[in-house]
């Protein structure tokens, strides 16, 4: 059955679209190219970190960690910048601080500072992806929501394929520093092209203007955002699907496909790039699947899971030192489905909420694959000091919370499902009703 939204109702005051918002649009996900790119630029450098600051594994895991905690905490107080500033403020807001805490990581002296720096990094961007999601509302129909966002995660991976290859061939032939201060420098030009091109919102689409401040306020818009059972389910989706591969792309992939399985670093850095280059060809198929049948959502995410579980079970339980190659590439391939399978948790908050909510409902699912992500980057560093690194052990710590996540998207798949088809049948008959 074709539930999809786009193909029922088209909302009275859908902005239309087109080249202009295209334009716009990109620019936004522009910034968020150079924000995943600074990200994931130490999971190709973390042996190099480790050598630079003379650190062992859990203090390397700091760094990521550090880095996602302030992330995820940031999530709702940006959805709610968002809502209330609009996107160009929050966004030119993020790029100063990435930009200067990339270069503070180039130019660190000590490990204190570089930690320092990676906590700057992770504040400005955290408050770039919940700000595309939001420009792309703005100025793309409801309709076109899944394929936006899949679209905007797509480039993301871009980044993250930036790092696997060009950053981590820079790091060996030009070094630490320069590699460092010359990607900082990426960060000023999108702040240019923002500042130049970037409008919140179309001309003749402007939303109503906030009347409310304060706690209260705030208090209210997480409540009600909260309240929704779409939310707490794209919450859990995110939480569940994301952090295999945001684990193994963000520090310990290239550790444990060099340590563990004795590749060398070209050979895993290609298995890495690999990831995300699945990620961008899936991610495709699942924005063009769930904009025509919304209610693949849940079978796309929970599969998914089910992939991705047996793969690294099937990987870490492989007789021998290790796995064969067949194997390792497909263990990439399912991974690279986990980025895809993240961003359906946005396409159940989204219908749940109403436009003012937006930007909070999408930085409370948003914190969910970070702190699955931040938990596990933690339960592996420590895993693999008390285990002496033995990656079988402390990569297991992933089906703890693959089974935590299961169990929450079951229990509220129903509900949001249901509260879904009443908003659906209010929106047709609101829409017969509307004015010509």
């Amino acid at each position: 059955m074709n539930s999809s939204y786009g193909s029922a109702v088209t909302l009275p005051g859908d902005p239309p679209g087109g080249r202009r918002a295209a334009l716009v649009w990109g620019v936004g996900v522009a910034v968020y190219f150079v924000a995943v790119i600074f990200r994931t630029s130490l999971g190709v450098a973390g042996l190099d970190a480790a050598d630079r600051f003379d650190v062992n594994a859990s203090a390397l895991s700091t760094f990521s960690i550090l880095q996602l905690l302030v992330y995820a905490g940031m999530q709702i107080p940006v959805g709610l910048m968002v809502d209330r500033l609009g996107t160009k403020k929050v966004l030119a807001l993020g790029v100063v601080l990435f930009t200067v805490g990339q270069l503070g990581f180039a130019l660190s002296p000590s490990y204190g500072t570089a930690l320092a720096s990676r906590a700057l990094l992770g504040c400005g961007d955290a408050m770039t992806f919940i700000s595309v999601l939001r420009l792309g509302s703005r100025w793309f129909p409801a309709r076109r929501g899944p394929l936006i966002g899949q679209v905007a995660a797509l480039f993301g991976m871009a980044g993250n394929l930036v790092s696997t290859v060009f950053i981590a061939r820079a790091l060996h032939g030009l070094g630490w520093t320069t590699t460092f201060v010359g990607s900082s420098l990426a960060g000023v030009v999108v702040l240019v092209l923002l500042l130049l091109l970037l409008k919140d919102h179309p001309e003749g689409y402007e939303p109503e203007p906030a009347t409310h401040a304060g706690a209260a306020f705030v208090r209210r818009q997480i409540a009600q955002s909260w309240r929704e059972p779409g939310t707490r389910l794209g919450m859990w989706v995110h939480f569940t699907t994301q952090f295999p591969a945001m684990v193994f792309l963000l520090l310990w992939g290239m550790p444990y496909l060099v340590e563990a399985q004795g590749l060398s670093r070209s050979t895993a850095g290609t298995l890495l790039t690999l990831v995300v280059l699945s990620n961008m060809v899936v991610g495709l198929a699942y924005g063009q699947i769930i904009a025509r049948h919304h209610a693949a959502r849940a079978p796309l995410a929970l599969g998914t899971v089910a992939a991705t579980a047996l793969l690294w079970a099937t990987t870490l339980a492989y007789p021998g030192d290790h796995a064969p190659m067949w194997l390792l590439v497909t263990l990439c391939l399912v991974l690279g489905a986990c980025g895809p399978a993240s961003m359906i948790g946005f396409d159940f908050a989204r219908p749940a909420n109403p436009p003012e909510r937006q930007g909070t409902a999408s930085g409370i699912v948003n914190m969910g694959g970070f702190v699955a992500s931040m938990t596990t980057l933690l339960a592996v560093g420590v895993l693999l000091d008390a285990t002496g690194d033995n990656y079988r052990i402390a990569f297991s710590s992933v089906f703890v919370l693959e089974a935590l996540g299961v169990v929450q998207i079951l229990r509220l798949k129903a509900r949001t499902h249901r509260r879904e088809r009443e908003r659906l049948v209010a929106s047709r008959v609101e829409a017969v009703h509307v004015p010509v």
